[in-house]
């Protein structure tokens, strides 16, 4: 009996290489336009989970000329892939292009996942029967910093022909994109200005260069010029807010009321994110009525880092409802509440907010003294067995994990996603533990953390690689679970894994800070190639840990904040009195490193948890970051924001 199981686990293991070498020759055929060869591996792959995919290929590189019935047919499958839908979108914007609008009408339905070049396709398909409503549509498209696909041009220049979109739309559009340093947009905008409204792209280019030397003498005559000199102070304000500061001063009568609160929204905002303390005052001449949500914001922050609670309430409350309901907003309200005795309000704020499982949601928690988040996981629910096996005979999940063994990440994870988005919480911890049983491990979490009422925080925190561990933890005498709660945010235990700014495998290390800690530690023979043997980078990992922790007066947030952006910058952002931990967190310049420092602390209490460690409180955890002192000798800062997991 052992032997025909031995014969048909070889049989089925050969099978599955097979087809994996055929799918990858197929997909290799596809990206050369190879016609013949991809023919050859079709008929090869029949039968296969891989057929949709070949199918796909073979459509698509002859989408402008295959039989629409042939499209319709593919269109038509049952099969759970986003590629039928992707196709969809494909044949769309070719029909668009060349005005099917027949077709198109028809087909657009069906479409699951659009995007901004389809909207606007579909706004020119309702042109004729629909004309004004397109129009005041287009309007409301108009307003945006991001370059636009060219499709929304032809409803925006009707737009503009009939007055829809005004000079003044046009003007405040550029503005936007001046906000956001989109030069490009900017000076295509510009020819389209004209009155007291122009400016050229020689000024703009001008400003942006070197904008202190265009303050010297700036043109500030018609709106426009003014509207070049704001950028160039909004640029200056960037790098130097005491230069933008001097700057204005000599400029100032020129503008008006209105231009001066936005002058000091952006000053204010610039100085926040610098954490210089003006940036209360300036926030204050500026008002609220003109701030954006990032101003908005950091005007928050501002008065987080000087605990002047009843500028963090005014801020908050001219925040947009929607703004203000971010789980950041909510605790920080209640927290100046509760700082400014009104404990009622603060607590009606906190009740709903601590049902959540995040940074803020457990602080919220311990607000109300709900001691039931320091001792147990919310939940303890496990998928049966029956309801993991449905899951895993889908053909969807079989692609996911064929993709996956073939190291195809990106269609794994897009196969997966399309077959996970309309699971109930049962279903998603079904297939959570299915990705968990073939080392999935980076999908079984995020699969997890989607469920809302019913949870496996086993899933969700998921601790592989403890045996390997180990040793490295006792080595180094750090907090196993701090260790996975910053792993797991790294690299969602995914050993292959490379950033865009290049930290790579479980602990995400980068390649020149590896090369620092392979000298430290003597590594005879060390290459940048060993970083993602499990060993080496747990060993490099765990060292650079310990460094940043000793280093940064023991506080596991300063060394998150180091780990991810630099020991230097984490140093810099501290207050010049010692600081809330948590407002320390919240007032992190760098989005990426807020939000991983957030996540980071919040994992560590949840495996702390998982571990049976014994009970601290997140706030315990988070503590008091002490104030700034002097600088000390060189270390590693080359990790940028971006180097972390979603």
């Amino acid at each position: 009996m052992k032997f025909i199981l031995c014969v048909l686990w070889l049989y089925a293991h050969v099978a599955f290489a097979n087809q994996d070498d055929d799918f990858l020759v197929a997909r290799d055929a596809f990206r050369a336009g190879d016609v013949p060869k991809l023919a050859v591996m079709a008929q090869r792959l029949k039968n296969t989970p891989f057929e949709v995919y070949t199918t796909y290929y073979q459509l698509k590189m002859r989408l402008d000329t295959a039989e629409v019935s042939e499209i319709l047919s593919y269109l038509s499958r049952t099969d759970d892939t986003p590629l039928i839908d992707r196709l969809r979108a494909d044949w769309l914007k070719m029909l668009a292009r060349k005005q099917q609008w027949g077709l198109f009408d028809r087909e657009y339905p069906h479409l699951i996942v659009t995007d901004a070049e389809i909207n606007c396709d579909l706004m020119q398909s309702r042109m004729g029967l629909q004309e004004s409503l397109v129009l005041q549509e287009a309007h409301a498209l108009w307003f945006s910093a991001r370059d636009l696909p060219e499709s929304c041009s032809v409803v925006f220049e009707s737009a503009i022909n009939t007055g829809i979109i005004t000079q003044q739309d046009i003007w405040q559009r550029l503005r936007l994109a001046l906000e956001s340093a989109n030069i490009p947009l900017a000076k295509l905008l510009a020819p389209r200005l004209n009155g007291t409204y122009s400016l050229s792209s020689v000024i703009l280019d001008r400003a942006m260069d070197d904008p202190a030397h265009y303050l010297d003498k700036p043109a500030l005559e018609t709106m426009g010029q003014r509207t070049v000199a704001l950028f160039a102070l909004q640029r200056l304000a960037r790098s130097s807010p005491d230069l933008a500061w001097g700057k204005w001063h000599s400029i100032a009568e020129h503008f008006s009321e209105k231009d001066h609160r936005y002058f000091f929204g952006w000053l204010a905002y610039e100085a926040a994110r610098k954490h210089d303390v003006r940036a209360v005052q300036w926030y204050k001449t500026a008002g609220t009525s003109q701030l954006n949500e990032q101003q908005l914001a950091w005007r928050v922050r501002a008065a987080l880092r000087v605990k002047n609670w009843q500028d963090v309430l005014l801020a908050i409350h001219a925040m947009s409802e929607t703004q203000q309901r971010e789980s950041a907003w909510r605790y920080w309200c209640g927290y100046a509440l509760l700082e400014t005795g009104r404990d009622g309000e603060a607590e009606k704020l906190f009740l709903p907010l601590s049902l959540e499982h995040s940074f803020y949601g457990q602080l919220a928690a311990e607000a109300l003294g709900n001691t039931a988040v320091l001792s147990a996981l919310p939940s303890s629910y496990q998928a049966t067995k029956k309801d993991v096996e449905t899951i895993e005979k889908l053909p969807g999940v079989r692609r996911a994990l064929a993709l996956y063994r073939m190291d195809l990440r990106t269609d794994a994870m897009r196969e997966w996603s399309w077959l996970i988005r309309n699971f109930n919480d049962q279903q998603l911890l079904a297939a959570a533990e299915v990705a968990r049983q073939h080392e999935m491990y980076d999908r079984a979490i995020n699969t997890a953390d989607k469920t809302v009422l019913i949870h496996d925080f086993s899933l969700r925190y998921l601790a592989p690689y403890r045996a390997a561990m180990r040793e490295h933890i006792e080595v180094n005498k750090l907090e196993e679970a701090w260790v996975y709660g910053l792993m797991r945010q790294e690299s969602r235990f995914v050993t292959s894994a490379k950033s865009g700014v290049g930290a790579s495998g479980l602990m995400q290390v980068m390649p020149t800070t590896a090369r620092w800690i392979a000298k430290k530690l003597g590594l005879k023979g060390y290459r940048d190639s060993l970083l993602h043997q499990l060993d080496t980078n747990l060993t490099l990992g765990t060292y650079y840990m310990k460094s940043m922790l000793s280093s940064l007066d023991d506080s596991p947030v300063l060394a998150s904040a180091a780990y991810n952006a630099g020991p230097g910058r984490a140093r810099r952002w501290r207050a010049e009195t010692p600081l809330e931990g948590a407002i320390y967190t919240e007032t992190i310049p760098f989005d990426e490193t807020r939000d991983y420092v957030k996540k980071v602390m919040s994992n560590t209490v949840y495996y702390a948890q998982q571990f049976g460690a014994p009970s601290r409180s997140l706030k315990q955890r988070v503590g008091i970051v002490g104030a700034k002192a002097a600088e000390m000798g060189w270390q590693p800062d080359d990790k940028s924001p971006g180097a972390s997991s979603d």
